[in-house]
């Protein structure tokens, strides 16, 4: 133990710098959330010795932040898909996923994700996490209430309905109300705990200690303001998180994202460990990749409006699951937008909504709306009328929205204000991670692997890639898994 200096996570520490090791283990992960928690469940059910240092008070990270929904299926389905009458097969899984993140889908993590989603679900049952056997029908960005199975993405929607077989594959956490995820970190903390894994709070990861062979060895952690050297025998799991709380690695990397407003994450989402891996070689990928909402329902009655731009154009299937339409909003070149609705379609949203638009326009008629918008005359009367036209024969030639959310709007209207910056809540995270193998293994630009390092979660690029393509709990689906397996990779190189 030393008195504290600067080691920042940029830069590595060689292990000639080290006098003496505080802490010798078999395997550390750095940062107790999804990913963490299960890398060093895995890891102690390998036999191995396990350390984790977790930079907050307390375990949990942005998984215990959110829904607490898991997005599973394949091999037949999920036990709770089954027990309600839906069959997903792996290759229907699969296909839906590389539709949803191609062209940077990475086919090896998919597959692998496809091939045991279904079993992990039975893993995560066996660790303790709740599922109560119900299904949710209802359009919802997240259940209110204390139900498992729901849809959670564009299964049923444009292009996927077209190629992939619709089955909902959200699986949420048993809790009554939101904010299920913290229930799942209790009980994957609680595994954790009872397989004897050593947990090191209040305890901030600096740097990857690094050997002459530029094998990573080990770590540097300050505990109670000193530094602490920490020796790794099979490796490093880096599950510290995006970066989405790091303004700076926000506006260099995926700049986009700084149209929305309100991040999605934890305080510790800082970009570090993904630092930390760059320090040795890592390479980082798919960085200007982010999530971004519209949260636009409920009600669900809204998905019957239409979303426009200031030129009154429409550029969206609007039954799309809100990442999409947040994703494509962003990257829209337009000064304002807005969701224009009927008072059937507009219905219970000023007693329950997520989205916080305001109201800036409402008409009799069209071109009643379109003067208080200050739009050119005729341009959204000549896109509802379009619309109207074919809503009427259930068509939508050019967005392609479903039969189900298809009608005539008819006046009075009523206009939201989407634009970004003017209220609306838009929440996003980062997609960008390091570059690794589905065992959890960390590549450099070339490809090889550093010997002793892994990533998972949000540090790791993994299955998420695109935010057009994002679905509820794939970012929770994917740490978890991606812990597992990178838990098992450290714990056998360790023997």
């Amino acid at each position: 133990m030393s008195e504290a200096k600067k080691s920042p996570p940029t830069r590595a520490t060689k292990v000639s710098e080290i006098t003496s090791w505080d802490i010798e283990t078999d395997v550390i992960v750095v940062g107790f959330g999804g990913a963490g928690s299960c890398a060093a469940i895995e890891a102690a059910n390998q036999g191995a010795e396990v350390h984790l240092f977790e930079a907050a008070s307390a375990a949990g990270g942005s998984t215990a932040l959110s829904g607490g929904e898991v997005y599973l299926g394949g091999s037949g389905g999920t036990a709770m898909q089954k027990k309600f009458g839906f069959e997903d097969s792996t290759e229907n899984l699969y296909k839906y996923l590389m539709m949803q993140h191609a062209p940077q889908a990475d086919e090896t993590k998919i597959r692998a994700y496809a091939e045991g989603a279904a079993a992990h679900f039975d893993w995560l049952v066996e660790m303790g996490v709740p599922f109560k056997e119900s299904y949710y029908e209802e359009r919802v960005v997240e259940p209110t209430t204390d139900d498992c199975l729901f849809w959670c993405g564009n299964e049923k929607a444009w292009p996927e309905a077209e190629h992939c077989q619709p089955v909902p594959r959200g699986h949420v956490v048993q809790l009554e109300g939101m904010g299920a995820g913290a229930v799942l970190m209790e009980a994957l903390e609680k595994a954790a705990l009872d397989r004897g894994v050593r947990v090191h709070f209040e305890t901030r990861a600096l740097s990857l200690i690094v050997d002459e062979d530029e094998q990573v060895v080990g770590l540097l952690v300050r505990k109670d303001g000193m530094e602490l050297a920490c020796k790794a025998n099979g490796g490093v799991i880096l599950c510290a998180g995006g970066f989405v709380m790091n303004d700076e690695m926000v506006k260099k990397y995926a700049p986009r994202l700084t149209r929305a407003n309100t991040q999605i994450g934890n305080p510790g989402d800082t970009g570090a460990g993904i630092q930390m891996g760059m320090s040795v070689g890592a390479a980082a990928i798919n960085m200007h990749e982010g999530f971004a909402s519209v949260p636009y329902y409920p009600p669900s009655s809204l998905t019957y409006a239409i979303i426009v731009t200031d030129k009154g154009q429409r550029f969206i299937n609007e039954d799309a699951y809100h990442g999409r339409i947040g994703t494509h909003l962003l990257e829209q070149n337009s000064e304002r937008f807005y969701m224009i609705a009927d008072v059937e379609a507009y219905g219970s949203y000023e007693e329950m909504n997520f989205l916080n638009a305001d109201v800036v326009a409402t008409g009799e008629t069209v071109e009643e709306l379109e003067q208080e918008l200050g739009m050119t005359p005729d341009s959204l009367a000549h896109t509802i009328k379009l619309y109207n036209e074919h809503a009427e024969k259930g068509e939508d030639p050019f967005f392609h929205k479903q039969p189900q959310w298809l009608r005539p709007l008819q006046p009075p209207y009523v206009a939201l204000d989407l634009t970004p910056g003017r209220g609306v809540f838009i929440p996003y995270f980062t997609l960008g991670g390091l570059d690794t193998l589905p065992s959890g293994e960390v590549k450099k630009v070339d490809g090889s692997i550093i010997p002793g390092l892994y990533a998972a979660g949000r540090t790791a690029c993994g299955v998420p890639r695109r935010g057009a393509g994002y679905n509820s709990g794939i970012s929770i689906g994917d740490a978890t898994f991606s812990g597992r397996k990178a838990g098992i990779a450290a714990a056998q190189r360790a023997k």
